[in-house]
């Protein structure tokens, strides 16, 4: 049996609650002034394939991804430049806590490895190339290094690159 943990969602303290396996719920009142109901929110997907929801306070709708309430409540997490929560199993609408990790958004490129089969950060396999590509982000901007026949001399070139940061 799996137990449901809930904590009241900051900024939004007995209006609104998360829980630890992603779900949102609205708390109001009863006629007796009681939080003893709630609704649980319907989240809808984005365009980049994340849950989100629509959270309202003092008549301001505001929308927030599931995932970004469920670490901020849970883990803690302040956003912070170059961080980012990671769905670990890369389904990005599965919010459970135990599915979430903050991680480099470097970490977090170099970890998804749908997008190339290269075992170096910064080196994929351009396919109307046929050649390896390697690049590197700086300051949150991407960098051509080049393209490479032979996988090795890629991730060397980014290797050699990182090194003048």
């Amino acid at each position: 049996m799996v137990i449901e943990t809930w904590k009241d969602i900051k900024g939004y303290e007995g209006i609104y609650q998360i829980s630890d396996l992603g779900n949102v719920k609205s708390l109001y009142n009863n006629k007796h002034g009681l939080n003893n109901e709630f609704k649980i929110i319907k989240a809808s997907i984005d365009g980049q394939g994340y849950a989100q929801c629509v959270l309202c306070k003092d008549k301001v709708q505001t929308k927030y991804k599931i995932h970004n309430l469920v670490a901020l409540n849970f883990l803690n997490h302040k956003p912070k430049k170059g961080f980012v929560i990671d769905h670990i199993n890369n389904i990005s609408t599965d919010n459970r806590l135990c599915n979430l990790q903050i991680i480099t958004h470097r970490e977090n490129l170099s970890k998804d490895k749908k997008r190339t089969v290269s075992k170096y950060t910064g080196v994929y396999w351009k396919k109307q190339t046929k050649k390896w590509r390697s690049m590197i982000f700086v300051n949150g901007k991407s960098e051509h290094l080049g393209y490479f026949f032979n996988e090795q001399e890629a991730h060397n070139a980014y290797k050699k690159r990182l090194a003048t940061i």
